[in-house]
């Protein structure tokens, strides 16, 4: 009688660690993979930014990784140089899905979704300390929804440089200017604006939902 209780103990014991291992597993894919996302201004946003390809950050104040405009490669927001890094023109007049590296259900936002961030009329945005990383929060005025982007500087065009990390933050529009430029969410501890960019840069992406 005693043996056969052992071996039910040790059988249970085995598929509650099984249990718990398999659970854990799929916690730890689905953090990086999916979002709840949270609407300001209409737009649903991702709450984190994009890290690997198809994969979100683990937490809204991790830099996640920096891109340059239609390429699909994922450059570190840490480390102030890098290796191999391309400095040739990225190709398109837009960005296209095969390029995106956000998370399935995910792209990267239109220059008219990031400029929703700036409306005044509906949203606050104001420079604070999140967990210990500067950047900025966007609220929506109606709702309290808030959105914070974390400040991941940027990669130089020519070299892949990293520059001002912690300092601004530059996040990627999916659309051109018409001269070649891409538009760009820009802030820093002073003030948020949209502004067009070199394509070669490697900066932010925060995907908003399809």
């Amino acid at each position: 009688m005693k043996k056969i209780l052992f071996w039910l103990m040790l059988i249970l014991s085995v598929a509650t660690t099984a249990s718990f291992v398999i659970s854990c597993g799929v916690s730890k894919k689905n953090t990086q993979t999916t979002d709840a996302g949270v609407i300001i201004n209409g737009v649903k946003w991702a709450t984190r930014n994009v890290d690997a390809a198809g994969t979100f950050a683990a937490t809204p104040e991790s830099a996640g990784k920096l891109y340059q405009w239609n390429r699909k490669t994922a450059w570190s927001a840490t480390g102030k140089t890098v290796e191999n890094w391309d400095s040739t023109l990225p190709e398109g007049t837009e960005w296209t899905a095969a390029n995106d590296p956000s998370p399935a259900g995910w792209r990267v936002p239109t220059t008219e979704e990031l400029q929703t961030l700036l409306d005044t009329e509906k949203v606050t945005n104001e420079w604070t300390t999140q967990n210990g990383v500067g950047g900025r929060l966007f609220t929506d005025k109606t709702t309290n929804n808030s959105l914070f982007l974390p400040a991941a500087g940027n990669r130089g065009y020519s070299d892949g440089t990293l520059g001002n990390a912690g300092a601004s933050g530059n996040y990627w529009s999916s659309t051109q200017d018409g001269s070649g430029y891409a538009y760009v969410l820009y802030f820093n501890s002073g003030y948020a604006d949209w502004y067009d960019n070199d394509r070669r840069y490697g900066l932010s992406v925060r995907a908003v939902a399809e």
